[in-house]
C-alpha cells in the first residue's frame, strides 16, 4: 500500500475517461473542503492473506491520526494507481477502499471518493505545513 495524503484546504474532481469497463456510469463531479485527500494504490502485495489485515489497519489507523491532527472530519479517498510497485487486482483494490470508507463513517467521518475506474481532473489545494503532505509505504 502506498499512499500520499494531504491535508487539504479545497479538493474538486471531475470524472473524465472510463478506465474500467465494469466502472459506474459517468458520475457528478463533487468535491470536499478542509479534508484529508488520500491517494492511493493498493499493491498486489497487499492481497496476501497475512499482509492485508496489517495493511488495512495501518492505513485506517494513518488516515485518522492525520484527520485529528487538524480536527478534520471530511476525508476523500483516491484510487491513484501511479505511485509505483504492482497494482493489486482491481476487484481486490475496490473491495479494499470500499471498506475502509465505511470504517471511516463508522468512526463519525464523512468520507467521499473520486468514482473508481475512472480518470478525473482535479483541483487540490493544499495547506502550506509540512504535515500537509504525507507520504507512507505500508
Amino acid at each position: 500500500m502506498k499512499l500520499l495524503t494531504f491535508l487539504a484546504e479545497r479538493f474538486f474532481w471531475e470524472p473524465f475517461s472510463q478506465t474500467l469497463e465494469d466502472a459506474i456510469e459517468m458520475p457528478a463531479a463533487d468535491g470536499a473542503e478542509d479534508a484529508v485527500v488520500v491517494f492511493f494504490q493498493i499493491e498486489a502485495k497487499d492481497q496476501q492473506e497475512d499482509v492485508r489485515p496489517k495493511v488495512f489497519k495501518k492505513t485506517l489507523k494513518h488516515i485518522k491520526w492525520l484527520a485529528n491532527k487538524k480536527e478534520f472530519n471530511n476525508i476523500v479517498l483516491h484510487s491513484f494507481a501511479h505511485l509505483g510497485g504492482e497494482n493489486a487486482d482491481s476487484a481486490f483494490a475496490e473491495a479494499f477502499f470500499l471498506e475502509l470508507k465505511e470504517r471511516l463513517e463508522r468512526t463519525g467521518y464523512v468520507v467521499k471518493h473520486t468514482p473508481f475506474g475512472w480518470f478525473s481532473s482535479w483541483e487540490l489545494k493544499v495547506y502550506g505545513e509540512s504535515l500537509a503532505k504525507v507520504w507512507k509505504d505500508f
